[in-house]
């Protein structure tokens, strides 16, 4: 792992920081060192949540414009993750909580929207300013923005770039969570604590029916359901987990989850 990107490991959960002064930028090296460890996320089944955040005044400016200078192509290939090895991960079964400890920039903001849960500091602020670079936010800004927040402010926010602030992105349901700065990371690793004291089948099924059904009608959503095709839910419905948690409960002890 490269050295601007630290690494922690622990009951269960991975915590990602980016460390790249002065404003943690991302290139494609960067990019496909994050895929590395969302994948270490995906394929280590003692590992059953992620933090994504960054040091200093930013949690991410977004893309690496000092790269682009230097010949990388604005329609470079991020890897198998795409940008920030986690706005294309489309397949991850494991959840991921971005700490926004500072200003999300552009891509910044789309690795943001990238993860399942945001908690942000009460200074943070979020802007996808690419149409003043002569750009499109197509890293996920343009399409995930308007699927969460009302349409006319997320258009607002693309076609202006303007800086919203956390507690305006709270307002709209978009995070989960604002803190302190320095009570980010708490915050974020109490959500954590949380999901792993869930079932992980469970949490495997449920990223699997949000994904899939997220643009279907709760009719059609059902009919996915019960398809017989999300070989996680399946999983889960078949799993000793599914009979364990009833009997816990039963038995008013906490249940001892096995992934099986």
């Amino acid at each position: 792992m490269r050295d601007d990107i630290k690494i922690q490991a622990g009951e269960g959960i991975l915590v990602i920081t980016l460390d790249r002064p002065k404003a943690n930028a991302i290139d494609v090296a960067t990019s496909k060192a994050l895929y590395s460890a969302f994948k270490r996320l995906q394929d280590d089944a003692t590992l059953r949540v992620a933090i994504i955040t960054g040091t200093g005044r930013f949690f991410s400016a977004g893309w690496d414009l000092h790269a682009a200078t230097k010949g990388e192509a604005i329609d470079a290939d991020h890897g198998p993750g795409g940008f920030a090895g986690l706005t294309e991960y489309f397949n991850l079964e494991k959840p991921v909580i971005a700490a926004v400890n500072g200003l999300a920039i552009g891509g910044g903001f789309e690795l943001a929207l990238a993860a399942d849960l945001i908690v942000a500091a009460d200074t943070a602020e979020f802007a996808l300013p690419e149409v003043a670079l002569g750009l499109l936010a197509d890293s996920g800004g343009a399409l995930r923005l308007p699927r969460r927040l009302p349409r006319a402010i997320a258009t607002e926010l693309l076609l202006t770039g303007r800086r919203m602030s956390a507690a305006e992105g709270a307002r709209w349901g978009l995070i989960n969570q604002v803190v302190p700065v320095d009570q980010v990371l708490t915050a974020a690793a109490t959500l954590a604590r949380k999901i792993v004291a869930a079932a992980p089948l469970a949490i495997v099924a449920l990223k699997q029916v949000l994904r899939d059904t997220e643009a279907q009608s709760v009719h059609e959503s059902y009919q996915t359901m019960r398809g017989g095709n999300l070989v996680g839910y399946l999983a889960m419905l078949k799993s000793e987990d599914a009979k364990e948690g009833p009997l816990a409960f039963a038995e008013k002890r906490m249940p001892v989850w096995k992934g099986l």
